[in-house]
């Protein structure tokens, strides 16, 4: 049965000549491809032997028709059972209570019965009174058929007209537009709002499929009207102007003409965007849309990214669209029709297992070969962190353990689930309060949640960590001076630089973390020890909009902070966790084959839980004694919880540091003055990322990398900046810990430049080093040169938050962190035991029970008291 189909741009029959854009297109079909008649002009490779056919013959016929009513078909319908286009986050599905689409519509089975493949092309129901002839073609396949439709590049490419009767790399069709499926999906244009923006002009337009006139709106209740092949193209079209390069029949712009708006314009706007609104101006400033910013251009010449794509020549990457990441009928292979997005490094791509980071590595890449965008504007390279030679997440498909049977992504968002009644932390209920796709949502479980077989799931993607519909190019998610506005002029960069004046570090999330989804983890007033793990996750999902400011910042219900993203995967959000130590049920390290830390690196086996570790209590901030940091109550004098400032700041200014100078630590954390240090916070990928220089987390001028923040990869373990093992510690300057603090303060016992540390004493404890009683790390130095001095001898090795203060191991109190009853005193070294235990790698360090922690600034060897030398 034939069904309405809807034509969200069938305004275009109505508005020839209004327009340049639409004027533009002018109904000619011997002017175009479907010219099958044996004319020299359009040039063309596939048309008949013979001039004796006319051009409208392979089509129609005006007698003897016995295939259809009007149009008055001459061709036969295809008998191929199709496979429908499907994915999770496809909820027209669950709005039809279907689990699959309908066939295809007699109105796209007209288009399939030459780009299926499957019938002549030339094959036509009658012919000169004579049915069933077939008409000579030059330029046709012999496969699968005798006179077929050509494969181009190849059948599965994506660069090719022939679409074969797998239908899963194609825009979906049969889909019932309706009231209930733009709200549920969320980027959808709401349609009263479509109705009256794009197609309330009280003018009549047709024809449908079985030739009758129609009157908008043409939007009613589920199967009655459906998206099909005509919804988008109207194959008797061209369009009179070469500059706007190849249309391929759509009804209208193929590309963007002008910086988008909320407001859809039949005139600026690519024909994506009448239906998919992205957000309105969430997508209109973001990235890979604003016009002052998507400035790179496409290469061009003879086998270039542009012919291949059949681009005009030098077609910036804004005006391009949504045609950079996605194609109508892309590769087989590629989910959620991706350009190039499967493992297969032929090109033109040639099928294979899904991969969508490889839709991104097309520009977030430095090879010339691969890369489709000229290199004079920078483009973060992205590709190389994930080399083979580096430590890094496991991002390609062969990597992900779940989906080394089945080369399928374990990334997957949408879809109807209810994390919320699987799990007490909570999560999202994707069935009740959907546009779980939208936001790029997808269930715990594949992160590695619920059950403990999941954890094959833990992978890594791209849009895991970035919604490429959203990201700006800000250093502040929220826009222009962090002021909630995207209308201010575009920074370099979408990510924060320490190099620039007068920076004072913070973690809130930078513009290309703008939009995607994580979590706040959640601790009870009861929940201040370091052995305690969250009860709760608030998840954080939505876009900002534009000229939106909440305030507090923290109330917001989308992302705000770089540390929410990450905890999705690296607490027990993201995977099961019975808090048992040295081995629970959390993750293990593996480097096999996904390019992971070995096991056993830094005595660690197993993942531990961040969201744990950096718990920052606002009582264990400053100065403070406390009973309740997890520590032995015997040592609660002068102790307390300590973290790196990632969720919070310590509170421990050089005041409460017993007058320790700024200068402990390179810029920016040093600050404009003393008021910065302990009220700043950080990031995770200060710590995280590609290698860099000494001295330094910036990824800027680090050879064989492009300069970008984020944890992608790295020639370190832990796809850390600097090198972090027992071996190195602290006796090298390439020590992961004097990226951010002074070498010269901790760790050169030649150092003439000492300053007040807040390991310190009140009297006179050496004269080893000049200056060595106001900083008692460089008497340290000037004595432990062999063996390697190590921060980890005195220091936790897992350095993001601890029970003691200063990060400070104490081998008196062993606890549950290590698989022992607290107060368990254990002979040093630690990490020579038969059992590792990462926290206290190297450890050497005792505090006596009689003296007790000291408070900053007067230590003294009684506090150390059977520690080392002492």
């Amino acid at each position: 049965m034939n069904k309405l189909y809807v034509l969200p741009l069938i305004l275009a029959y109505a508005a020839l000549g209004s327009g340049d854009a639409v004027a533009a297109r002018i109904s000619d079909v011997r002017g175009t491809l479907h010219n099958l008649s044996a004319d020299t002009f359009p040039s063309r490779t596939v048309k008949a032997v013979s001039s004796q056919f006319g051009v409208c013959v392979f089509c129609h016929t005006a007698h003897t028709n016995t295939v259809s009513a009007p149009p008055l078909w001459n061709k036969e319908f295809p008998i191929e059972t199709y496979v429908t286009y499907s994915s999770s986050s496809l909820d027209a599905l669950d709005i039809q209570s279907i689990t699959e689409l309908d066939q295809p519509d007699d109105s796209s089975k007209m288009c399939l019965s030459c780009h299926d493949g499957t019938l002549a092309i030339g094959a036509v129901a009658v012919l000169n009174g004579l049915p069933n002839q077939v008409i000579g073609m030059n330029g046709t396949s012999a496969t699968p058929v005798t006179g077929a439709m050509p494969a181009g590049a190849g059948e599965t490419t994506g660069y090719t007209r022939r679409l074969g009767v797998d239908l899963r790399n194609d825009h979906p069709i049969s889909v019932s537009y309706t009231a209930a499926l733009a709200l549920r999906d969320g980027e959808l244009r709401d349609v009263d709002a479509n109705q009256k923006s794009v197609f309330d002009n009280g003018v009549t337009v047709g024809p449908r499929a079985d030739g009758s006139k129609h009157a908008l709106p043409l939007f009613g209740a589920v199967g009655a009207a459906q998206l099909q092949c005509p919804t988008c193209h109207d194959p008797h079209v061209r369009d009179d102007n070469p500059v706007v390069g190849n249309q391929k029949f759509l009804r209208m712009n193929r590309f963007q003409e002008e910086q988008p708006t909320e407001l859809f314009s039949q005139t600026n706007d690519i024909i994506c965007l009448a239906c998919h609104d992205k957000g309105g101006n969430s997508w209109a400033f973001s990235a890979h849309a604003n016009k002052n910013v998507a400035t790179q251009l496409y290469k061009s010449g003879s086998g270039s990214p542009s012919e291949l794509r059949e681009f005009p020549a030098d077609l910036p990457v804004w005006k391009a669209s949504c045609h950079n990441c996605h194609d109508t009928h892309t590769v087989e292979g590629a989910r959620r029709l991706l350009r190039e997005g499967t493992d297969s490094l032929v090109v033109p791509k040639s099928g294979g297992a899904s991969a969508s980071e490889e839709t991104c590595f097309q520009c977030h890449n430095t090879a010339t070969a691969n890369i489709i965008v000229n290199t004079e504007i920078d483009v973060p390279d992205i590709k190389t962190d994930y080399g083979p030679d580096n430590f890094r997440m496991p991002i390609a498909t062969a990597e992900q353990a779940a989906s080394v049977a089945s080369l399928t992504e374990v990334h997957d968002i949408g879809g109807q689930f209810d994390d919320t009644a699987e799990i007490p932390e909570g999560g999202v209920n994707c069935i009740l309060d959907n546009k779980c796709g939208v936001d790029f949502v997808e269930k715990r479980s594949n992160l590695g949640a619920i059950l403990v077989g999941n954890l094959v799931n833990r992978h890594a993607e791209c849009s895991d960590c970035h919604n490429p519909h959203r990201v700006v190019r800000f250093k502040d998610f929220r826009g222009f001076e962090g002021s909630g506005s995207l209308l201010g002029t575009p920074d370099a960069s979408g990510t924060h630089r320490h190099s620039e004046p007068g920076y004072r570090h913070t973690n809130i999330a930078s513009g290309v973390l703008r939009g995607t989804y994580g979590v706040e983890p959640e601790f009870s007033l009861l929940q201040a020890s370091f052995h305690d793990i969250p009860t709760a996750f608030t998840v954080k999902r939505g876009d900002p909009g534009i000229n939106t400011i909440v305030d507090p910042i923290s109330a917001a219900p989308y992302v705000t902070r770089e540390y929410q993203i990450c905890l999705k995967c690296h607490s027990n959000y993201g995977y099961a966790d019975n808090n048992q130590y040295p081995a629970g049920n959390r993750p293990n390290l593996t480097n096999t084959p996904d390019g992971g830390t070995p096991s056993g690196t830094n005595l660690l086996t197993q993942f531990t839980n961040q969201a744990k570790e950096f718990q920052a209590p606002d009582s264990h901030k400053g100065a403070v004694s406390t009973t309740d940091s997890g520590a032995s109550a015997a040592y609660s004098t002068n102790n307390h919880r300590s973290w790196h400032p990632v969720v919070s700041n310590t509170g421990r200014t050089p005041a409460a540091r017993g007058g320790a100078s700024r200068d402990l630590w390179l810029s920016p954390w040093n600050g404009a003055d003393d008021s910065v240090v302990g009220n700043q916070t950080m990031y995770c990928s200060d710590c995280h990322g590609s290698a860099t220089n000494l001295s330094t987390v910036e990824p800027q001028g680090v050879v064989g990398t492009g300069g970008a923040w984020g944890p992608h990869g790295s020639s370190n373990t832990f796809l850390l900046k600097g090198q972090w093992n027992q071996s190195v510690g602290s006796s090298s300057e390439d020590a992961l810990c004097f990226r951010c603090h002074d070498y010269n303060q901790y760790a050169n016992p030649n150092s003439t430049t000492i300053v007040k540390s807040g390991f310190s004493c009140s009297g006179v404890c050496t004269t080893v080093a000049p200056n060595a009683n106001s900083n008692l790390h460089a008497q340290h130095a000037a004595k432990m040169i062999s063996p390697a001095l190590s921060c980890s001898q005195c220091h936790e090795a897992v350095s993001h938050g601890w029970k003691n203060k200063a990060l400070l191991v104490n081998l008196n109190d062993v606890g549950p962190e290590a698989g022992l009853p607290v107060g368990t005193s254990v002979t040093a070294p630690y990490g020579t035991m038969t059992a590792p235990q990462a926290y206290y790698m190297g450890a050497l360090l005792k505090i006596s029970a009689v003296s007790g922690f000291a408070k900053s600034g007067e230590w003294t060897e009684s506090n150390c008291a059977g520690s080392c030398h002492h």
